[in-house]
C-alpha cells in the first residue's frame, strides 16, 4: 500500500461532499506528473489525504482511499467540460483519473501552519516544498505517520 495527498478547493469538492457521495472519480487532473502518479503508481487501496487548498485554512481534512484501478479521465472528450482537451484521442487518451472513497474525517483539520512548523520532520514532503502546486502527490510512510499522530494532540 502506497500513501498520497490529494488536493482539492473544498468550495468545489471537499470532505464534507465526499462522505455523502461515499465515492467519487477524481477527474480533471491536468498536470503530466499529477496523471503519471495516479496512472502508473496508484493501486487499489492506496490511502489518501484529501487536502483543502485555496481557502482560508487550508490543510488536511480527511482520509480516502483509492478503489479501483485508473482509467481514461471522460472529461477531456466532452466539450462542454473545463476539463475538456482538444488533444484528446479515445484510442490515446491522455489524461487518467481514479475513484476515490471516503474513509474519514480527521478529528481535527491538521492545517499548511502546523504542517510547516513540524517541516523538520516532514523533510522532504512535496506539499512543504517551495513552489510546489502538484494536485496529486505521494506521501511517505513515515510522514503519513507522523501527521496521524498530530491529529492526535
Amino acid at each position: 500500500m502506497a500513501y498520497w495527498l490529494m488536493k482539492s478547493e473544498p468550495e468545489a469538492f471537499g470532505i464534507d461532499d465526499l462522505k455523502k457521495r461515499g465515492i467519487e472519480p477524481w477527474s480533471g487532473v491536468r498536470n503530466y506528473q499529477a496523471r503519471n502518479y495516479m496512472r502508473d503508481q496508484m493501486h487499489d487501496g492506496d490511502l489518501t489525504f484529501l487536502y483543502h487548498s485555496n481557502c482560508n485554512l487550508p490543510g488536511i481534512y480527511g482520509i480516502m482511499e483509492v478503489v479501483g484501478k485508473p482509467y481514461p479521465d471522460p472529461t477531456q472528450y466532452d466539450h462542454k467540460s473545463p476539463y475538456f482537451d482538444a488533444k484528446a484521442k479515445k484510442e490515446e487518451p491522455r489524461w487518467q483519473m481514479v475513484d476515490v472513497k471516503y474513509s474519514r474525517h480527521l478529528r481535527r483539520p491538521i492545517l499548511l501552519a502546523e504542517l510547516r512548523a513540524q517541516s523538520e520532520l516532514l523533510k522532504g514532503m512535496l506539499l512543504l516544498a517551495p513552489g510546489s502546486r502538484l494536485s496529486v502527490q505521494p506521501v511517505s510512510t513515515a510522514h503519513w505517520n507522523h501527521i496521524l499522530m498530530l491529529e492526535a494532540r
